[in-house]
């Protein structure tokens, strides 16, 4: 049997400001957004970069999301990224540094209030 050939497209989000999010999540991964009306794309900034594409809201925000993005980072650079990440715009809402010994992170929002994590996983001994 043949493996699957499917990959992750993008990852889409409803937002009250498509090009104020695009604007920051293309500063946090080096992309540039790509307008289209009111909907913008913000292609993979390189090879094992995600895309995204963010599209005017067009209902009221959920009390919960059940699904975030888990983004990785080298080990020891988290919290330098996380600092990065607040100067653009994200708001750090809590660590996780010893529940569990393979990694730790940080949950933040962005600006829209959609949570996201940054982790980083210690070198194996």
């Amino acid at each position: 049997m043949d493996a699957p050939r499917i990959t992750l497209g993008s990852i889409n989000l409803e937002a009250t400001d498509p090009h104020a999010l695009a604007r920051f999540w293309g500063a946090v991964t080096g992309a540039t957004p790509d307008a289209n009306g009111d909907s913008v794309y913000l292609p993979a900034a390189g090879p094992g970069g995600f895309a995204m594409f963010f599209q005017p809201l067009t209902g009221p925000r959920p009390d919960r999301l059940t699904i975030h993005l888990d983004l990785t980072v080298p080990w020891q650079s988290r919290t330098g990224e996380v600092d990065r990440l607040v100067s653009l715009g994200a708001t750090k809402q809590w660590d996780v540094l010893e529940e569990h010994e393979h990694v730790q992170w940080t949950t933040l929002a962005d600006p829209e209030g959609n949570l996201f994590c940054v982790a980083e996983h210690p070198p194996r001994s």
